[in-house]
């Protein structure tokens, strides 16, 4: 990956975390048979524990299957949690209801992997990023909607215009855009952004990577930013979480987690990083276990 890393400037005493997650489990029953009978359960999020500070991009990576997209869904309350607490700024996430689950939905927003699938092909672009500003009563006129839906788009790089068309008008880096401008109609403090690139062109990634930054910055937002691309997360993450079969197996900042990996599924992420000068050779280490 290619291109600056444009982080925050963060000084002044320690703050508490803005979110934190203690013990999360999330399982799946596996039912077999005609009576569909529950033979046993799939452990996707195994005793999860992180946190992460206002302003901070955490990179949560690990291969296919490993449960980082679960995780992701879980805290958001998207998939409901085996056990485990989920706390955001100081309110129990899990406990919530009401007025305060409602809240907690402004704030915590997330930008799909699939910017295709995640955007509906039979509205419109402002009817698409517009949606969240009408269901929380944002808005009190058309005139309003119209303005806020415009500069959310070009906030993201996207003309004013294109709030006028529909999905299949756009490549996959600008619906990409769209999605991640829907996300913003909230105002919200804490996105996770579920594999925002994987889907995009390399030539694209790093424009959707720098706008994120760049957003991130401005709005003073904190990212989950769930990936299976070490290149990816080195590019925009402060800290690092390493998963592998439903646990964290290694964490810390940036440097120490590029620079001093421990766990041997950490090292073998990293030897299958692309090496771009071609006189250099790297040597890939496969991690028992570790799908290929």
């Amino acid at each position: 990956m290619t291109g600056p890393s444009h982080r925050a400037k963060r000084t002044g005493k320690p703050e508490s975390p803005l979110l934190e997650v203690k013990d999360l489990h999330t399982h799946f029953p596996v039912k077999s048979g005609v009576l569909q009978l529950t033979t046993g359960v799939v452990k996707a999020v195994d005793g999860v524990s992180f946190h992460l500070n206002k302003g901070e991009t955490l990179g949560l990576v690990g291969e296919s299957g490993c449960g980082k997209t679960t995780v992701g869904r879980t805290l958001l309350r998207l998939i409901p949690a085996t056990s485990g607490s989920v706390t955001f700024d100081g309110t129990d996430v899990f406990d919530a209801g009401g007025s305060t689950l409602k809240r907690l939905r402004r704030q915590m927003q997330i930008i799909f992997q699939d910017p295709a699938g995640s955007l509906n092909p039979r509205m419109r672009i402002s009817a698409i990023v517009g949606e969240p500003l009408k269901v929380h009563n944002l808005v009190s006129s058309r005139d309003e909607y119209r303005s806020r839906v415009e500069e959310l788009l070009e906030k993201c790089g996207m003309p004013r215009a294109s709030a006028d068309r529909y999905p299949h008008e756009f490549s996959g880096g600008q619906r990409q855009r769209i999605g991640i401008a829907r996300a913003l109609a909230l105002n919200p403090r804490f996105i996770v952004c579920d594999e925002p690139t994987s889907a995009l062109d390399v030539s694209i990634q790093s424009q959707i990577l720098n706008l994120l930054a760049d957003l991130r910055d401005e709005l003073g937002l904190s990212y989950l930013f769930i990936s299976h691309d070490m290149a990816v997360i080195q590019h925009i993450c402060d800290r690092i979480a390493v998963m592998y079969q439903g646990k964290i197996v290694e964490a810390g900042t940036r440097d120490d987690v590029m620079e001093h990996a421990k766990h041997p599924y950490t090292k073998a992420l990293l030897s299958a990083v692309p090496e771009p000068d071609p006189r250099r050779e790297r040597t890939r280490i496969v991690y028992e276990g570790m799908s290929m």
